[in-house]
């Protein structure tokens, strides 16, 4: 088969069709914590590599991969020692990073997987993480972080294998459903199986964080904290109204916690000592969300209260410093993205 427009990499075929889960060859990691080259800024759309070329993309996405997670915890270490960060806002739990893996190739993931399997994926496109998720292992735990548009929760919620957490709620008409959706996974061919294979896969490898709430899709609702019209979310001031209609009238969803993604001037200032406003807002939104629904009255289901998740390539130390429990990282890790192909 001629995979040579292939935007699934060179041992895959494209999903449409129901064309069924392709083998992936094993990428020798062995010396893949070698320092390399990072991958030009011109980087083209995803097409077939040759296997000579795949063992180099093999070393420089585990090195990225491996630079981006030493500074996480070097960033969580210090943000735990500073006085500037108190008690309250240190996560209990490691920072949790979502590789951004939008417009690039299913075999950029693949490595990512197979070097490490209790790594997140972010992807922005639905069709996109329809098709990928088809191709790829089960066990990949998937995060939509793209805008979210109504007529397509259900099909989000019901149909993406491996799906872990939608970070863009942003009305009770897209949580409901969404929740309709999740509600559906089991009457559709394959699915069902399929979402108990990704579960029981992710809890053995990662001691319970995906496997503990897998009969509920997890959400973060977006807030739109710099109050820009280009970007979506809801006011800080209705994030507690949405996040009470979740809790109280969505019962296959879980509320995991409060997206933001924030100004591009605030965050190409951020730095570990200078603080980005839009974080600041979250993480004052989500106390008064915690505050108003009682999330740290010992409430069993809110453990320790609700997670942040803000922080991308370019300021994910700052937003560490500021409480972030998960950051999104996308350029960092797999090179310049490639414009966007066919609307």
């Amino acid at each position: 088969m001629d995979t040579s427009n292939n935007p699934y990499g060179p041992h895959t075929s494209s999903p449409k069709g129901g064309t069924s889960l392709h083998e992936y060859p094993r990428i020798n990691l062995q010396n893949s914590n070698a320092m390399t080259t990072p991958q030009p800024t011109n980087a083209q759309p995803p097409i077939a590599t040759p296997e000579s070329e795949m063992s180099l993309r093999a070393t420089t996405l585990v090195t990225n991969l491996s630079a981006v997670t030493a500074r996480i915890t070097s960033a969580s270490a210090s943000a735990n020692a500073s006085q500037t960060r108190p008690q309250a806002q240190r996560p209990q739990c490691p920072v949790r990073l979502v590789a951004v893996s939008k417009l690039k190739p299913a075999s950029d993931i693949q490595i990512l997987h197979q070097y490490n399997p209790t790594l997140h994926f972010g992807e922005n496109y639905l069709q996109e993480l329809l098709e990928k998720s088809k191709i790829l292992p089960p066990g990949i735990r998937w995060h939509f972080i793209g805008g979210l548009q109504s007529n397509k929760c259900v099909t989000l919620a019901r149909d993406v294998r491996g799906l872990w957490a939608v970070e863009s709620v942003d009305s009770e008409k897209k949580a409901s459903l969404l929740d309709r959706g999740w509600g559906e996974r089991g009457t559709q061919a394959g699915v069902g199986e399929d979402a108990a294979t990704t579960t029981a896969a992710a809890s053995a490898s990662e001691g319970g964080d995906a496997g503990a709430d897998g009969d509920r899709l997890r959400v973060f609702v977006q807030v739109n904290t710099s109050g820009e019209d280009s970007k979506s979310g809801v006011e800080p001031a209705e994030a507690v109204r949405l996040c009470r209609y979740i809790r109280e009238q969505c019962p296959r969803l879980k509320l995991q916690g409060l997206m933001t993604i924030g100004a591009i001037a605030r965050s190409r200032a951020t730095t570990m000592e200078n603080k980005n406003e839009d974080f600041l807002c979250l993480r004052e939104t989500k106390e008064r969300v915690e505050k108003e629904l009682g999330l740290l009255e010992g409430d069993e289901e809110a453990g320790e209260g609700l997670e942040l998740s803000m922080g991308m390539s370019g300021d994910f130390e700052g937003a560490i410093a500021m409480g972030s429990t998960q950051v999104r990282v996308g350029s960092t890790i797999f090179g310049a993205r490639p414009p966007k192909r066919g609307g």
